[in-house]
């Protein structure tokens, strides 16, 4: 008898003759997941992921809830094909179960047990194995009860080359496996937004690269400690992450010094993102991700988006566009961003903003704006002293 996971996919399943790619590349990202954990292997068989020799670690399942791809997953006993060792596997998960909930639960404990065959020479049905297990388990169990409409737990029993035996089935991330939908460079400040929408584009399949502007010393070496912290978070679910950390000072003071006050968002956002463009191409990256929402700021109105937008020819997703802050705030306490992203550190948005920004900003004045400054040889050097680091798990 030994304990296992038993791991599910979802979409791969409808990509055709591309289903062995999508396979392989969620088969290295779970192998690359559990890479802490000495002596875990992993195998593919008959639609499913095997993870073997999982000890009693906890942290397992965390790792494994994390890996975009796995639609569900259960912890199982991986028995010999025999009714004997199947009835005791399940009576031991069963009993794990009713333990479990002794706090709340003195009454009577209601179940089925449900059971598929894969392997169709086993000599017992479905349902006749079904019918073994669930006698066997009411024989041997006290104030035990099938309840096959409305069961307090469910015992899964299925037989393939080997059997398993689960109660459990918890929800994965979902989404494709990181890598399979190319690369996109994320545009990550220390905020709320940005991360989710990293994750948000992650789970689609899409391999994650960031930038970050840092404006020191208008902001401090903690603030940007706390953009690797939330990059450390996004990397247990997308993988190593490389990060570039991008001098924005200089660029900042020019646009102050030189340009009219109410346009200083729009600006910044325009030099950041050819920047970003810039990183792109070296990454061989295809798009910019940002965590921009429909008119949450001003710089995030239409007309604003288009003046942004306008600024590069490489595709700009917002996973976040249509999502209200109640809803990002949500997903990221769910990921595990949240707490960090409010941690008392500005980002360099938070230091040149004006009083009174253009929420309508008009693309021809925005242009001619930019023109104040030397915008082709302030990027340059900004991108010439980059600092790049390895973000992993």
């Amino acid at each position: 008898m030994e304990r296992v996971a038993l791991l599910r996919y979802g979409e791969i399943h409808l990509k055709g003759l591309n289903r062995p790619y999508f396979e392989r590349a969620l088969y290295n990202n779970i192998v690359k997941a559990l890479e802490p954990y000495e002596g875990i292997t992993v195998r593919k068989a008959e639609g499913r992921y095997y993870v073997e020799n999982i000890g009693d670690d906890p942290r397992v399942f965390d790792s494994i809830a994390k890996v975009f791809g796995i639609i569900s997953f259960s912890p199982a006993l991986k028995v010999e094909k025999d009714v004997a060792a199947i009835q005791k596997a399940a009576e031991v998960l069963l009993r794990e179960a009713m333990e479990a909930q002794a706090a709340t639960q003195k009454e009577t404990f209601t179940f089925k047990v449900e059971s598929r065959r894969s392997d169709k020479s086993f000599y017992l049905n479905s349902m006749e194995l079904s019918r073994k297990v669930g006698g066997y388990l009411l024989r041997r169990i006290p104030n035990l009860k099938v309840d096959v409409h409305n069961p307090m737990m469910t015992v899964n029993v299925e037989v393939r080359e080997w059997a398993y035996v689960y109660c459990q089935i918890i929800p994965g991330a979902g989404g494709m496996p990181v890598g399979t939908n190319g690369k996109a460079v994320l545009l990550l400040s220390g905020g709320i937004d940005s991360p989710v929408a990293g994750w948000m584009i992650a789970k689609r399949g899409v391999e994650i690269t960031a930038v970050h502007y840092h404006s020191f010393p208008y902001t401090s070496e903690r603030s940007k400690e706390k953009v690797i912290d939330l990059c450390r978070i996004l990397s247990q679910y997308c993988g190593e992450i490389k990060l570039h950390v991008v001098p924005f000072t200089k660029i900042q003071q020019e646009l102050y010094q030189k340009c009219p006050h109410n346009m200083l968002t729009i600006l910044m956002r325009r030099f950041m993102m050819r920047i970003a463009e810039v990183v792109a191409h070296k990454e061989d990256a295809k798009a910019l991700v940002t965590g921009e929402s429909l008119g949450q700021v001003a710089s995030q109105t239409i007309e604003s988006l288009c003046a942004t937008n306008d600024a590069v020819s490489m595709p700009v997703f917002r996973p976040l566009i249509g999502m209200d802050k109640i809803e990002i705030m949500d997903l990221a306490r769910r990921i595990g961003t949240y707490e960090t992203s409010i941690l008392p550190y500005e980002d360099c948005c938070t230091v040149f903003v004006p009083k009174h920004p253009v929420t309508r900003p008009k693309l021809e004045k925005v242009r001619e704006a930019e023109k104040l400054v030397e915008g082709d040889k302030l990027i340059e050097e900004a991108v010439a002293n980059i600092e790049v680091l390895n973000i992993k798990r």
